[in-house]
């Protein structure tokens, strides 16, 4: 019971309802232990990953571990954490992310002891009545206690009336499935317990919830997040995901072995016992990019990707690979920012400026600074932005 415990609380934030929790582990019955995935965005990332990895634990203690796709939910759109009204998804969107994240699910967990659900299987059924019902159970000044909603509030800011609706659908997916256990970032903990209120109102043992933190992207300060291009997907290139995993820093570094790596406890206290005894914090880091690539693909293209990391970055070498691309131009010059935002190498002009100017930009290994730099035509290059873009551009 206590390493089951230590277990299934290793890198939480916040465990309500523990004296629930050890009565139905003693129970020895197999738990239902649920978590939602509203498929807004194609592809998992790391941040993902920390929720999933506590499903992965609780599989392991051989509970029942429900995989929920929120394409109903989805819909309306999950206002936790907005300072505004979030736009609902579109339906063909909706789906096509769902196939995504179910087959990239299983590269953390079993297939076979994975059960995976719409929750638009019992949601398009529940019709006015059984939105009324729901709604019934719960009221007005409970639901504006919650964080977001009082914010906006007070400051006159819009609350859509279908937002409200959000927190309610969520707990009858608990209500649906008679959920044990409930998992969610520390921005679901009111509609977590929600649930927990709804499950008593319809009769059931209350749902454990459990919330895991919230995993700091490649920047170290903002949430992870494919908008904020500070993510890591897991469906990423190896070279592409150990590039980025040697790019945070040292302190971020513990922080994600705490909450993504499988390692022991007592690993990562040795590891940190080596950085003070004066271990290199770059060699610790290679250890935490190998372990995470291996997961989402096989050690050696864990080898491989450190191979490559230090070719390209330490030996300052350019990659082998780099993709050659042909670009007419009109006139005899083009301004390079122009010419990287045409060939992809930035997503604008502007962006392009800035990185010339913090000297991120160069042709042939020579730096470039000077952010009116023009190109001659009929020219040949290799051009890198970054520590990772490379493209040999031919004029």
């Amino acid at each position: 019971m206590k390493e089951d415990l230590n277990l299934i609380k290793r890198g939480i934030d916040e465990l309500i309802g523990e004296d629930e929790l050890i009565s139905k582990l003693k129970s020895k019955k197999k738990l239902i232990v649920k978590a939602g995935f509203d498929p807004t965005a194609p592809d998992l990332h790391l941040g993902h990953t920390v929720l999933i990895n506590k499903l992965r634990h609780f599989q392991q203690l051989g509970h029942q571990i429900i995989f929920l796709i929120g394409d109903f939910t989805g819909m309306i759109g999950d206002p936790s954490g907005k300072n505004k009204t979030r736009p609902p998804l579109d339906r063909a969107d909706i789906d096509e992310n769902a196939k995504s994240y179910k087959k990239q699910v299983f590269k953390i967990l079993d297939p076979k002891l994975t059960e995976i659900r719409f929750n638009s299987e019992w949601s398009k059924k529940l019709g006015a009545e059984g939105i009324i019902k729901l709604a019934s159970q719960y009221n007005l000044a409970r639901m504006l206690e919650r964080d977001d909603f009082n914010k906006r509030y007070k400051s006159n800011q819009s609350i859509a009336m279908h937002e409200l609706l959000y927190p309610l659908i969520q707990a009858n997916d608990s209500i649906t499935l008679n959920a044990d256990i409930e998992l969610g970032g520390t921005d679901q903990k009111f509609n977590l317990l929600v649930g927990r209120d709804l499950q008593r109102a319809f009769d059931q043992e209350p749902q454990v919830v459990i919330t895991v933190p919230i995993l700091e992207g490649l920047d170290g300060k903002n949430k992870m997040s494919k908008s904020l291009d500070n993510y890591v997907g897991i469906d990423e290139s190896p070279n592409e995901m150990f590039g980025k995993i040697m790019s945070i820093s040292d302190e971020l570094m513990w922080r994600w072995f705490d909450l993504l790596s499988f390692k022991s406890s007592d690993e990562i206290k040795n590891l940190k016992s080596e950085q003070a005894k004066g271990k290199n914090p770059r060699d610790i880091k290679i250890e935490l990019a190998k372990e995470i690539i291996a997961r989402f693909h096989n050690e050696k293209s864990a080898n491989d990707a450190e191979s490559n990391f230090i070719n390209q970055f330490q030996k300052k070498n350019t990659p082998d690979d780099i993709e050659e691309i042909s670009y007419k131009i009109s006139g005899d010059l083009i301004p390079l920012p122009n010419l990287l935002k045409e060939c992809g190498m930035t997503s604008s002009t502007s962006e392009a400026m800035r990185m010339i100017q913090q000297g991120a930009v160069r042709i042939d290994e020579q730096k470039i600074t000077d952010k009116k730099y023009q190109v001659l035509k009929n020219t040949s290059a290799i051009y890198q932005v970054g520590k990772r873009k490379f493209k040999k551009i031919i004029l």
